[in-house]
Formats: structure tokens, C-alpha cells, sequence
């Protein structure tokens, strides 16, 4: 297993050479997914684009930006950005089908009730009909994480540090 959060920009870049090296499908999927845990805001972003670029098979492109929002809390935050700086984009692409779906999902591990207002403004102004049960569904994950780390997260902290963690 790979990991570029772990191993950096040069394996970064070996992966996206073996990406563009390749014509088995199955490795390009394994590799553009691996590539969203890049360590930095900039290896991020340049996946972001990578997914929206020719290179990538649209089929792929939500994939790819899932990669991204799974990589901590600063690649969800840059995720829910470019979602909502491409929305139009991903609505003409994908509306109607479980891909668009997949990219409402990108919200769904957020833990606080500002990242729900977020959520919950962007799609109160930015109908997306299609993609409705899955905006309540994230919605609903948001305030339920929000709820627990307000009962919880003190001693859950307490319990990493004692840990030493």
C-alpha cells in the first residue's frame, strides 16, 4: 500500500509518470485515487486539476476529488472549495446520476454545525434535485458528528494524549 501523505512529492510524481505509463485501467484507478493523499495544499489542488483534466475519464473525475476530501481535514475543507467553485461544472457532467451523488458526498465527514450552515446554504441557493437525499443525508452525518464531538470530544482528547497519541 501507497501512501503520498507519507512518502511526498517525488513519489507523487512517480505515481502520476506510472499513471501516464500505463493502459491497464485497474492501476490508473489505483493510482489516481492514491494521489489525493498528497501531503501538501499544493499536491492537493494539482489533483484537483488532475481530475478535471482530460487525462482522467469524467467517469473517474469524483473518484479522484473523493481521494482528496478522505486525505484529513484540510483536503475535505479544499474539496468542499473546489466542488463549490466547479458546481455548475459537475451539474451539466453528472446530474441524474449516482456520480453527482458521489460529489454531494464529499461533505458527509464534517464535524461542525459551521460546516453545516456551508452545506446547507450552498444547496438551499444551488438546487440540486437530482442529488437531494444525498445533500439531507450529509446534512444529517454533519450534525450528528457535530452533536457527538460536543458530548464527547473532550474526553475523547484526553484519552488520545493519554494514550500518547
Amino acid at each position: 500500500v501507497v501512501s503520498t501523505q507519507s512518502t511526498g512529492e517525488e513519489t507523487y510524481r512517480h505515481l502520476l509518470d506510472l499513471f501516464k505509463k500505463t493502459d491497464l485501467h485497474e492501476e490508473r484507478d489505483r493510482i489516481q485515487r492514491i494521489l489525493g493523499n498528497g501531503p501538501n495544499a499544493q499536491l492537493r489542488t494539482e489533483t484537483l486539476d488532475f481530475a478535471m483534466s482530460d487525462t482522467v475519464r469524467s467517469n473517474d473525475t469524483p473518484f479522484v476529488i473523493h481521494g482528496v476530501a478522505n486525505s484529513g481535514a484540510e483536503g475535505r475543507d479544499q474539496t468542499w472549495a473546489f466542488v463549490q467553485e466547479k458546481f455548475p461544472v459537475f451539474k451539466e457532467r453528472y446530474s441524474g446520476g449516482f456520480l453527482f451523488t458521489r460529489l454531494v458526498q464529499v461533505t458527509s465527514n464534517f464535524t461542525s454545525m459551521e460546516q453545516y450552515k456551508s452545506v446547507e446554504s450552498f444547496f438551499a441557493e444551488n438546487k440540486a434535485p437530482s442529488a437531494e437525499r444525498a445533500v439531507k443525508q450529509s446534512l444529517e452525518s454533519i450534525k450528528l458528528r457535530a452533536a457527538w464531538l460536543d458530548r464527547d470530544g473532550e474526553s475523547v482528547a484526553q484519552w488520545f494524549t493519554q494514550q500518547g497519541l
